[in-house]
């Protein structure tokens, strides 16, 4: 968190300065050296010595078990990342190909608002990875089970007030942005729609995140590659293609496969095999 802070601060100062001395490009050179101060920041801490973490050479070996162990875990969870944003990116395209720049401009700035709100739910559902691994790794299973039950009710809790802000207070936010009549109509469309299926996201994420933790990464890679290649991107197509709702129909097809994926989620958690899964 420190080195978070430390990196978007650094940015924040950063950005004007280079902005102005620069022109566009200095938003990116201010990028760069704000994410690698905190980087730095992290290595110091990984390699001083005296933390938790206590690196030695001999950790630096080879070793094909281990080597292995960790690509066996990691690749399906680099991949759900992989296919959920190729379905973010088909999206973004459907909205500019059926809305035009109008309709794309304000539906990334309610994107951007999304990603920014759904920030502490992702904490929380990262929370619930960590305890999950943690209480496994205990012989602990009931306690693991609970934990992420209890996690994924505060999240639907603080996600229902995100929903009801973007709901009824969807125009304000995007006004902050843009005083353009057409962008903020877009825009706020797209963050009521959007916003309408908050807690399902929440939901979802945590008991993704929580099958994750207990080393299955394999079926969330499943359940993202049914409910966003196989569902959402044809179902946005069918809506903004095949319909007169053109980018709205993009729109709705978010929350219904981020519904989809949570029950999706849902069921194979409570069906309880990340119970057995040997990381």
């Amino acid at each position: 968190m420190k080195s978070l802070w430390i990196a978007s601060i650094m940015n924040i100062i950063l950005c004007p300065v280079f902005i102005h001395l620069f022109g566009l490009k200095g938003a990116a050179i201010a990028t760069v050296i704000g994410r690698s101060a905190g980087v730095l920041y992290q290595c110091y801490h990984l390699f001083k010595g005296s933390g938790i973490l206590k690196f030695k050479a001999i950790h630096f070996k080879y070793d094909s078990s281990l080597i292995t162990s960790i690509i066996k875990i990691a690749w399906p969870a680099t991949f759900q990342f992989v296919i959920a944003s190729g379905s973010w990116i088909v999206l973004a395209r459907l909205v500019a190909e059926t809305g035009g720049t109008t309709a794309s401009a304000g539906y990334q700035i309610a994107i951007r608002n999304v990603v920014f709100f759904i920030l502490p739910a992702w904490g929380l559902s990262n929370a619930a990875a960590t305890l999950v691994g943690q209480n496994l790794g205990a012989k602990e299973i009931q306690r693991a089970e609970q934990s992420v039950l209890l996690t994924a009710k505060y999240n639907a809790i603080f996600m229902s007030f995100v929903m009801i802000l973007f709901v009824f207070c969807a125009s304000p936010i995007i006004r902050f942005f843009t005083e353009d009549e057409g962008i903020v109509a877009y825009g706020t469309k797209a963050l009521q729609i959007i916003g309408a299926g908050y807690i399902f996201y929440g939901i979802g994420m945590v008991m993704t995140q929580a099958l994750n933790g207990a080393g299955d990464t394999r079926t969330p890679t499943i359940i993202n590659f049914i409910g966003f290649w196989l569902f959402q991107i044809p179902f946005a197509w069918f809506l903004s293609k095949q319909t007169e709702l053109a980018s709205t129909g993009a729109f709705i097809a978010i929350p219904v496969a981020e519904t989809l994926i949570a029950l999706i989620a849902l069921y194979f958690f409570k069906k309880g095999k990340w119970k057995e899964v040997k990381v």
